[in-house]
């Protein structure tokens, strides 16, 4: 373990709570899109899209095992998103507008599987983790600065 290591495990989270926050704020962006992806002749309306994490290094057992001394190995290397994967579970949200363009011959459109409050709780969540990462990388930062003035 390095000095700088728990230094690069917070980065690694700054990064991956942003990309949590940017691919939340595309699905917010994307909440009337009815036409997201040309699929078979027809237009299909925006999918929300879900950010999956993963530790940097394995399982939790490896981790477990490296900070209980019980093996030479770093106790973890951080966090890094594995994938930006779409929501096909949710189904698309059926409203009569017979005006829209996109509306079939009954007058109901498909309108995207984003819920605002959903992205709002995911967002509020990414903002606080970032958060907590952005102290404990000021409160490192701050036992390091300390370590250099003992050497005066």
């Amino acid at each position: 373990m390095t000095i700088f290591h728990s230094l690069n495990t917070s980065a690694s989270a700054l990064a991956a709570q942003r990309m949590r926050m940017d691919v939340i704020s595309s699905n917010m962006a994307n909440i009337d899109t009815t036409r997201g992806k040309y699929i078979n002749g027809e237009w299909q309306p925006y999918r929300r899209k879900m950010v999956s994490l993963q530790p940097r290094e394995g399982q939790f057992s490896s981790l477990l095992h490296s900070a209980l001394g019980k093996d030479r190995g770093d106790a973890g290397r951080g966090v890094s998103v594995s994938r930006i994967h779409e929501d096909h579970e949710t189904p698309f949200k059926i409203v009569y507008d017979p005006a829209h363009p996109d509306a079939n011959d009954e007058g109901y459109v498909s309108m995207p599987n984003v819920d605002p409050l959903r992205e709002m709780i995911g967002l509020m969540s990414a903002t606080r983790s970032y958060e907590a990462n952005v102290t404990v990388l000021n409160a490192n930062k701050a036992m390091l600065m300390k370590a250099l003035e003992i050497g005066k």
